[in-house]
């Protein structure tokens, strides 16, 4: 029991609660959640680009077509 007063007082009420992860009380998000935002952020900018790339596809080709 000696070294359970030493950790008490070197622990904050944060820490003690799961704090000291991004500052926020509680922990935050988990590195797996985290892991999941990062994945779904990546693919809507990946499907953004398509989207983009078929828009100038069918410009290209309808300038095509008119041009001929």
């Amino acid at each position: 029991m000696l070294g359970v007063g030493g950790t008490r007082r070197k622990l904050g009420r944060d820490a003690l609660r799961g704090g000291d992860r991004g500052g926020r009380t509680g922990g935050g998000l988990s590195p797996q959640a985290q892991k999941r935002e990062l994945l779904r952020k990546l693919q809507e900018r990946q499907q953004d680009r398509r989207e983009q790339q078929e828009q100038q596809d069918r410009r290209g080709t309808d300038a095509a077509g008119e041009a001929s």
